[in-house]
Parts: structure tokens; C-alpha cells; sequence
């Protein structure tokens, strides 16, 4: 037979919400209480009715997160995040991938709120807001990751992109580059915060951009976009004169960029130095490492999931909250032009 919290409750001698409350991880309890009701859960096999559970406390104990693209290790490293946080709380992720397509977003979210979901983490993909705000007609707590929209209050959790791309222009700067392009991401916030660190870092230097040298991927997604690297770069390298350090909107479009370097029979970084972003984890083992701004997408992972459980276990709304993180600069081979 199907052990029920009543069964475990009457072996052990105490009550069935001493026992609801273990599983709760209810600070209220002892350790060795809690020790003795885990260990005989163990031993009867128990699975949690959530169905039950979900009628008694109005919660469905589970996080749901949209990411445009799983490929990309920066949002899988998001996920794992959450999904660490969140499994300690007793709550389970529900993960979807939009594909960089606002329509197919729409429907995700759709699917996850017909789940029933206590709180939304969503990485969008949208041009406007207007998902956001049926959201909120529906009271539907939810936390923008990574991309945000100007002007839009709202819960939010990311890098700050500014900081992105001042930290990469500022380090191609220092290594001697005097022709820094930029191969910047689709209209997106997190594109248009490292154009503006470009350009500030580019003033603050009493430079600006050549002509051509700022060169858009267009609305390519992160999973093709060394292939969009490869094409900007090409446009890159037919300028006269060429540029001498690229700073590129994330790894995957570093990666054609140096391959397209390669390719012209050009040496990286001799003739041109590369500077990425989101310091991807094989970034070390590549013919010439690549130097990256990290991101921390950990930290990202774990301060929205912090914010969703607080946002999922109040009785009352939880005021809007925006939490910038600091980016910082890994460098490598792929942009020392002078030695250290």
C-alpha cells in the first residue's frame, strides 16, 4: 500500500503536521525529530501527494523558468542555479526554451501557468511588455533574468551590461588597440547596455568608433552565433584600415570571429585581439584561449531564485526589486598583446 503522511505519523508517535512540517523544512522542528520522520520516509518509500499538498497551502511547490536558448551554458548554468536553490526548498523547476522566438515565449508561458506555477522566471525574448502585464493582471509573481525592458518596473536579476562592455574595451584599450570594433547582439537590452560600455569606455579614451566598425549579428540566436560572428567579422576584416581588437557581444560569436580570423591567414591577437563575453567554460581549451567577461551566471542563478521562493512563500506581494551583478574580466591569450 501507498504510505500516507497519517501512517508515518502514527509509527513514530507525533502529529501529522509535525510530519507536514519536516517536510515543509519548517524551522520549527529538531534535528533529531527531523531525522527520525526523513529516515522512515526512506523506509516506507513515501512520494509526496502534491495534489493534496497543493489544496491544503494553495502553493504548487514549483518555479517555472522560460530561457531563450538551453544550448548556451550561460542560461543552463542560470538553471542549474535555480534548480539547486529551489530542490533545497522543497520546490521543483519547470524549464522551457523559447528559441529566441517571442511567439513561442507567448506559449510557454502559457503552459506554464496552466501548471499553475507559484512564480515565473523568464529570460525573454519579447519586443514589448505586454506578456509582463497579463501576468500581472493575474497576479502571477514572476522575475525578468538577464534582459530587462527600459522603462518597465519589474522584478529583475542580470549583469551589468554597461560595466560588459567597459570592462572589454577598456582592457583591448590598455593592450594598445587603437581600431576597436564591436560586433553587438539583436535589440535587446543586454546588447544595447555593452554597445553603450563600448562606446563610454571608447569617450572616456578620447576615441570613438571607425566608420563600420559596429556591426550587428541581427536577431541570431546565441545557438548560431558563431556562425553570425563568422559573417561580422568578414565584413570586419574587408574595412581599410581593419581593426586591431574586436570586442564581441558573447563567446559564441568570439568563436567566429577568431575562426574568421584564422581563415584570412591572420594571427590572434598579433593582428587582432578578441575580447567575449560570458566566459564559457571550454574557453581555456581552445587554440587560443579566449579572453571573456564572466557574467557570473551563478550568482544570477541563485539571487532570482532567492527572490522567487521569498516571492512564492509570502502571504502578501513582495515589492519590486532590480539586483545588478558585477561583471568581471577573465583574460587569456586572445587579447595579450602586451605582456603582463
Amino acid at each position: 500500500m501507498v504510505a500516507r503522511l497519517k501512517d508515518i505519523a502514527q509509527d513514530l508517535g507525533l502529529s501529522v503536521v509535525t510530519i507536514s512540517k519536516v517536510l515543509r523544512n519548517h524551522p520549527d522542528i529538531g534535528e533529531q525529530t527531523r531525522k527520525r520522520v526523513l529516515k522512515r520516509m526512506k523506509e516506507l518509500n513515501y512520494q509526496p501527494n502534491f495534489a493534496a499538498r497543493s489544496l491544503i497551502t494553495g502553493r504548487s511547490w514549483t518555479i517555472g523558468l522560460v530561457v531563450p536558448d538551453l544550448l548556451h551554458p550561460f542560461f543552463a548554468q542560470i538553471a542549474k542555479a535555480i534548480s539547486v536553490e529551489v530542490r533545497r526548498k522543497g520546490y521543483s523547476l519547470f524549464i522551457s526554451s523559447s528559441d529566441e522566438d517571442p511567439a513561442l515565449e507567448q506559449e510557454e508561458i502559457a503552459q506554464l501557468l496552466a501548471r499553475r506555477v507559484d512564480v515565473m522566471l523568464i529570460a525573454s525574448s519579447q519586443l514589448t511588455v505586454e506578456s509582463f502585464r497579463q501576468l500581472e493582471e493575474q497576479r502571477v509573481p514572476y522575475i525578468l533574468l538577464d534582459r530587462q525592458f527600459p522603462g518597465f518596473e519589474s522584478n529583475f536579476v542580470g549583469v551589468d551590461d554597461a560595466a560588459v562592455g567597459v570592462l572589454a574595451t577598456t582592457h583591448l584599450i590598455e593592450q594598445g588597440c587603437r581600431r576597436i570594433a564591436h560586433i553587438r547582439g539583436p535589440e535587446i537590452s543586454t546588447a544595447i547596455g555593452r554597445l553603450n560600455g563600448y562606446k563610454q569606455a571608447l569617450a572616456s579614451h578620447q576615441m570613438a568608433p571607425l566608420a563600420g566598425h559596429i556591426v550587428s549579428i541581427g536577431p541570431s540566436g546565441d545557438h548560431v552565433g558563431d556562425k553570425a560572428g563568422y559573417a561580422a567579422t568578414v565584413k570586419l576584416l574587408a574595412l581599410k584600415p581593419r581593426p586591431d581588437g574586436i570586442f564581441c557581444f558573447n563567446d559564441p560569436v568570439a568563436l567566429g570571429t577568431m575562426r574568421a580570423i584564422f581563415d584570412a591567414g591572420l594571427r590572434v591577437p598579433e593582428d587582432i585581439a578578441v575580447v567575449g563575453c560570458g566566459n564559457l567554460s571550454y574557453s581555456d581549451f581552445l587554440r587560443v584561449p579566449l579572453t571573456s567577461v564572466d557574467q557570473n551566471s551563478k550568482m544570477i542563478g541563485k539571487m532570482a531564485a532567492t527572490q522567487a521562493l521569498k516571492m512564492a512563500e509570502s502571504k502578501t506581494p513582495v515589492p519590486r526589486k532590480s539586483a545588478l551583478v558585477a561583471p568581471q574580466l577573465v583574460v587569456r591569450a586572445s587579447s595579450m598583446r602586451t605582456k603582463r
